[in-house]
């Protein structure tokens, strides 16, 4: 495949821009010690509140290990805790604590900072076109929609 051809796929392009957003994500995150992955986490416990293991697994579409290591680190920081479940001691529900929600308004500005300028040559219109768009890419289940 020729370079021109290479930079008119799809799968190239957005593959190149992902990169590009991720490394922005990470730079913005970056005083707070948390990674897009951690920040993906914390918003999604947030926006859902407690969740078993397994849920976020499947909701984030990440290992076990992942999930855990994602975890861990979230606990050390204060930002998030788990605990077993009364009607089940096998499962854990993973919590947001009251410090991992203050670090959700952070994560919240700066995502905001980044897609503002990543995204400044677009009408309103064109970001909910492009977000409809994109939520219709289809993924297989293995594929790892929380990565860093």
């Amino acid at each position: 495949m020729s370079s021109s051809a290479a930079g008119k796929q799809l799968g190239f392009l957005l593959a190149r821009h992902g990169r590009i957003m991720n490394t922005r994500l990470r730079q913005a995150l970056d005083s707070s010690g948390l990674s897009p992955r951690h920040a993906v986490l914390l918003c999604r416990l947030d926006d859902s509140g407690p969740l078993s293991q397994q849920d976020l697994i499947d909701i984030l579409s990440i290992d076990a290990s992942g999930l855990v290591a994602v975890l861990n680190d979230l606990e050390r920081a204060g930002l998030a805790e788990r605990r077993r479940d009364p009607a089940d001691r096998r499962r854990h529900i993973v919590d947001i604590t009251a410090e991992g929600k203050r670090a959700v308004s952070s994560i919240e500005v700066a995502v905001a900072d980044v897609e503002q300028e990543a995204f400044a040559g677009f009408s309103s219109d064109e970001l909910q076109q492009l977000h409809a768009l994109l939520s219709r890419i289809h993924g297989e289940p293995a594929d790892e929609a929380c990565e860093d």
